[in-house]
């Protein structure tokens, strides 16, 4: 978890925002099932379409760079946001709307924090997982109420919905955490899932 505190301060959303900006967490590279690429794309696709900002990490390479690209390419906006010394092993991706160069990992999921009002996990490998388990447990801690969506393609993320209820009936984990993320099997699910929180 981030040694900043300025998310403890941060305000929940009080009302919808006029511009809705989704961060997207995902895998840098696309593993080995192709429906996780066409899942990156046609949630891109979803993006531009429905006026959606993308915030994500700010690279060329993998699901992440897929799903930047996509949107890019249908005239979104996205917002890209990575660390200096990630710019060469993710390929920073310089012809996105905007690109923020943080110093350290921890400010870049700050900012990640700060510029979203909503948090997408497509698959991914273990720095995925540690963003998107960060806002959760912000989330639990009441920290901020803002839509968690796991984007469960191809039953990716079966296996960690398995350890919240292992976690939960073992006593390390409250019932309650359950409502402050969604589980949707398709993109088309993702926005009507956002929107109905927010």
């Amino acid at each position: 978890m981030s040694a900043d505190n300025s998310a403890s301060s941060a305000p929940s959303r009080a009302s919808k925002p006029t511009r809705l900006d989704v961060c997207v967490y995902c895998g840098s590279s696309t593993g080995d099932d192709p429906k996780f690429s066409t899942a990156a794309a046609a949630l891109g696709t979803r993006f531009a379409a429905e006026n959606v900002g993308l915030v994500y990490g700010g690279g060329k390479i993998g699901l992440m760079g897929i799903c930047a690209r996509t949107v890019m390419e249908a005239g979104g906006r996205v917002t890209g946001i990575i660390p200096d010394f990630l710019q060469t092993a993710e390929i920073a991706y310089e012809g996105i709307s905007e690109l923020h160069v943080t110093r350290s990992m921890h400010e870049r999921k700050q900012l990640m924090f700060d510029k979203s009002d909503a948090f997408v996990a497509l698959p991914g490998g273990i720095g995925t997982l540690e963003e998107v388990i960060e806002m959760l447990t912000w989330a639990q801690l009441g920290r901020h109420n803002y839509p968690i969506i796991f984007l469960n393609i191809a039953g990716f993320w079966d296996p960690l919905i398995s350890l919240f209820d292992h976690m939960i009936s073992n006593g390390f984990m409250k019932s309650g955490i359950r409502g402050h993320y969604a589980v949707v099997d398709r993109v088309e699910d993702v926005l009507p899932r956002i929107e109905a929180v927010l």
